[in-house]
């Protein structure tokens, strides 16, 4: 489980996340949704210990995250930003290969080679597996960086906005994906989303922010209530059932 108590961060005089305490859960989805500036990925990022928190902790399966060497909790915690940009001009293979470094320390074994090669069959890559990141779609490029993530092999995923610049198609694709990689590898998947359908959809667990704070955190059924919706963005949504699903209708 991923501890997250009384977590603070502040840029001068702005707080942008302001006191929050979570528990993630140690599989399954969860979907954290929020407007702009809610302060999602500031969150997601002093989790993974990306960004330095100004007061507050974050354990991972009991371990501070900001005490425990670098090597020890990348075996245990990946995460994906939304903006995924490299120097250098990779394949999808050698692109991959990077989430086994802290297993391999740069010096892959036979075990990281079946590693790589099981997260780029497993995100669909096979006939990529040797095209350049630069060569390949939005789409594609996205299942690489995935396929890197899921090579690491952690417990603990978390994933920034990784819709992010997908067409529907591919956007419900890369969820569908999410969903079996949860269920089928029993990972913890914890992703930052705008879209609140894709949550209620295939979130387990949902946490909503706005302005830095938790708003709600519960089940899909909980954020999908129209006052709900309208504190948290502030905006009129109408919720319809469709198929079993609870759907947000926004566009006023």
């Amino acid at each position: 489980m991923i501890e997250i108590q009384n977590l603070t961060k502040r840029y001068d005089d702005a707080t942008v996340v302001d006191d929050v305490s979570l528990a993630l859960p140690e599989s399954g989805i969860t979907a954290i949704v929020g407007p702009n500036g809610a302060g999602k990925s500031t969150l997601l990022s002093m989790v993974a210990r990306l960004i330095p928190s100004t007061s507050g902790r974050v354990l991972v399966d009991g371990l501070d995250v900001q005490e425990t060497p670098g090597a020890v909790l990348a075996k245990r915690l990946a995460i994906l930003k939304q903006n995924n940009q490299v120097g250098m001009r990779l394949t999808v293979s050698e692109l991959v290969a990077f989430g086994r470094f802290p297993h391999s320390g740069g010096r892959p074994t036979v075990e990281d080679e079946r590693h790589i090669d099981e997260a780029i069959s497993y995100l669909g890559l096979d006939d990529l597996r040797n095209r350049f990141l630069d060569e390949l779609s939005g789409g594609q490029r996205q299942r690489a960086f995935v396929a890197m993530v899921l090579a690491q092999d952690t417990k603990y995923v978390l994933l920034d906005e990784p819709l992010n610049s997908l067409d529907m198609k591919h956007a419900a694709a890369m969820m569908k994906l999410l969903r079996r990689t949860a269920d089928e590898l029993a990972k913890s998947i914890t992703v930052v989303i705008h879209d609140i359908n894709f949550a209620s959809i295939y979130a387990d667990h949902v946490v909503a922010m706005r302005d830095g704070r938790v708003m709600l955190q519960g089940g899909a059924g909980d954020l999908m209530q129209e006052a709900v919706l309208q504190d948290i963005y502030d905006t009129v949504v109408q919720v319809r059932e469709v198929e079993g699903h609870r759907l947000g209708l926004h566009y006023l």
